[in-house]
């Protein structure tokens, strides 16, 4: 199932007199604050929009009006929120590049359809994502997010499958 909205930033805190909020992007590009004019906070089940203007971004942080806030008091209460952005007004993704939340609880087949784990967590700390995968058996596989190995991903099947035997040539188990 494709996620209907993605976590998009942060707010840290809130900047100046005027009810601006000092956000830490979480987005692939921070320059995409400028164009975005409503983002979302999560409520309980539901999606709460609120209206947003981002006067500048800088130094990888985005300043942002959000909602009804003219004060710093009013942006204060925002603190700590999460804001999301809806599937429609997300940046649009080049062939073959995926949003990591949508990869988020794929399973992983061999070629012959066995389950080889749930893809539970994407780190990015390199050159190259590393995936984590819940076992069947309930241990932890990481393996680099190497085309080689994951041949192919079937996002809206909930599918990524793999080349079993690349995989065993990279894959790191804990139990």
């Amino acid at each position: 199932m494709l996620t209907p909205y993605f976590l998009i930033g942060e707010v840290l805190k809130p900047h100046g007199i005027r009810g601006e909020a000092k956000i830490k992007p979480y987005a692939r590009d921070p320059e995409d604050f400028l164009r975005w004019q409503t983002l979302y906070l999560k409520e309980g089940e539901g999606w709460k929009p609120l209206p947003a203007k981002c006067s500048r971004v800088h130094d990888g942080f985005a300043y942002v009006t959000l909602g009804d806030c003219h004060t710093p008091e009013e942006a204060e209460k925002l603190r700590g929120a999460q804001l999301y952005i809806d599937r429609a007004h997300a940046s649009k993704l080049p062939e073959g590049m995926y949003y990591i939340a949508d990869l988020i609880g794929c399973r992983a087949v061999d070629g012959e359809e066995r389950e080889l784990g749930t893809l539970t967590e994407v780190l990015q700390h390199g050159a190259v994502d590393v995936w984590v995968f819940r076992t069947p058996a309930g241990g932890t596989m990481m393996a680099p997010s190497l085309p080689e190995v994951f041949v192919s991903k079937e996002i809206e099947k909930g599918l990524i499958r793999v080349d079993a035997e690349r995989l065993r040539e990279v894959a790191v188990y804990e139990d």
